[in-house]
């Protein structure tokens, strides 16, 4: 068996597959980004979307043929649930720190109003999204992992390229259910993978982001 330990509330691959045919046949949001609001929407799909085809991808291409049965086994939907959460939190650090540079890059902001900017939309996301009773005993310590890297993030330092996008591909290759031998195989691979998936996800925030807009609205709430 080449697993051993699957994730945003799809209970079969059959229905993710689906929803990933609809987004690709164009069923995406408007990816106009002019207030907070737009923000933490913005933030929650695309992290979804990256996490959802990045983790059942990678488990589908290693499994084969094999796949659709692996979903009849109850341990393995445990950990691929636990696998999902994670890599949704990791996506969701990833995209909000590049959001919060690309913010920085646009404006005349500072890090006094940009960190709680960015933190507040992270806490929406995580809110709206609450404690999910499958995602594992980790997953508290996740969501406060990523409330603390916007704490902590030099906004100066972050720029228009893949340098935001640390946690993900890391967290991929962590906790997707497969055999540690075959993870360090596949790891450059499966990382590289991940970084390929947020290139259209940046192309698209650098299209739709009014960053002083999104900060107007901010400054008049």
């Amino acid at each position: 068996m080449l697993l051993k330990q699957i994730a945003l509330n799809f209970e079969s691959p059959g229905t993710f597959l689906r929803a990933v045919a609809g987004y690709l046949r164009g069923s995406r949001p408007d990816t106009a980004v002019t207030n907070s609001v737009q923000l933490a929407g913005f933030l929650q799909t695309r992290a979804s979307h990256v996490a959802q085809t990045s983790l059942y991808g990678y488990l589908r291409t290693r499994a084969g043929t094999s796949y659709p049965e692996l979903f009849r086994n109850d341990d393995f939907i445990v950990s691929v649930n636990i696998a999902k959460w994670q890599v949704w939190v990791a996506c969701l650090s990833d995209l909000a720190i590049y959001a919060g540079g690309l913010i920085q890059q646009r404006s005349s902001v500072d890090s006094i109003e940009l960190r709680p900017l960015i933190t507040a939309a992270v806490e929406t996301v995580l809110d709206d999204q609450g404690d999910p009773p499958d995602a594992g005993p980790g997953f508290a310590a996740a969501r406060a992992k990523a409330i603390r890297r916007v704490d902590i993030t030099n906004w100066t330092a972050i720029g228009d390229n893949e340098s935001a996008f640390a946690e993900s591909p890391a967290a991929l290759v962590r906790y997707a259910p497969v055999i540690d031998s075959l993870k360090e195989l596949d790891s450059e691979i499966v990382m590289n993978s991940v970084r390929f998936r947020w290139q259209e996800v940046r192309r698209e925030l650098r299209r739709g982001l009014d960053a002083e807009a999104v900060l107007r609205t901010t400054r008049s709430d």
